[in-house]
């Protein structure tokens, strides 16, 4: 399980294979690639047509039925990406500089580390223009956590934690506001299908991945839904990414950065970011 995510370009992969049917496919022949692995170290050298795997998913606690997958019935499927990757060559939304480079997956379960290392970046009151934006943004919209809080909870039958590998979220204090891990993702992950240009441009301002160090008139048009191309513009081509990671980074925080870069991509082209969660 992973949390998906692509830049919506409308570019003609995304047209031909849609959305949804790109980032399925791209599961699929990573799946694949895992299970040959498997075999492949069990001393099994038999065919991707004769490589069969239980699998089933779980979807916020509910499971489905297990079902028998063939390895080369994924292959098959995914080789659909094959014809259309062409068109990544050139492409501005190919963050990773690889096919299909607009989309990525953020792994479950969410590693304390990772957690720790998103509150990390937030603004303290030293930087009073972005921490009263912070503060406004959590009182305002109501991000208080608790549509993940039960995503904690242990499976019933593994007592195993799927989704956060912490039972209670970090917090972290910023001068008179306090933090959660929830609430820090709930601002991320919990505000629908797309992440628009305007709240990805407020998250990268909280998460340090772009200059915070602005104008308030410079803020004000990072952060407006009402921003104009033209007002935005000079912003977005004078901004770089910089959000960096400790040299003990786990994979957690890798793939965190990796989709705020693809943010950071989706804001300098004024393009949505796809989620499914």
């Amino acid at each position: 399980m992973a949390i998906d995510y692509i830049i919506e370009y409308g570019c003609v992969p995304q047209r031909e294979l849609g959305i949804d049917g790109i980032l399925d496919r791209l599961k699929e022949r990573a799946r694949a690639a895992e299970v040959i692995e498997w075999f492949r170290a069990a001393g099994d050298q038999r065919s991707p047509a004769e490589m069969g795997f239980e699998f089933s998913q779980s979807f916020h606690g509910e499971r489905n039925e297990k079902q028998l997958v063939v390895v080369q019935d994924l292959l098959d499927h995914a080789a659909d990406l094959d014809a259309h990757q062409s068109h990544c060559l050139h492409c501005p939304a190919n963050r990773a500089g690889k096919p299909y480079g607009c989309a990525g997956f953020v792994p479950y379960p969410v590693t304390a580390r990772a957690e720790t290392w998103l509150l990390e970046r937030l603004p303290v009151p030293d930087e009073p223009l972005i921490w009263l934006l912070l503060k406004q943004g959590i009182q305002k919209l109501g991000y208080d956590g608790a549509s993940l809080r039960a995503l904690r909870e242990a499976d019933g039958e593994t007592g195993e934690r799927a989704y956060f590998e912490l039972p209670i979220a970090p917090r972290r204090r910023l001068g008179e506001l306090r933090v959660s891990g929830d609430q820090m993702l709930e601002m991320i992950f919990g505000v629908g299908e797309w992440i628009l240009p305007n709240h990805a441009g407020i998250l990268l301002l909280f998460t340090g991945a772009i200059d915070r160090d602005l104008e308030a008139d410079e803020i004000q048009r990072i952060s407006s839904v009402q921003s104009t191309e033209s007002d935005a513009k000079q912003e977005r081509e004078d901004t770089t990414f910089q959000l960096s990671l400790p040299p003990d980074a786990d994979h957690c925080s890798r793939e965190l950065q990796a989709f705020l870069h693809s943010l950071y991509f989706a804001w300098k082209l004024r393009a949505r970011l796809y989620l499914d969660a």
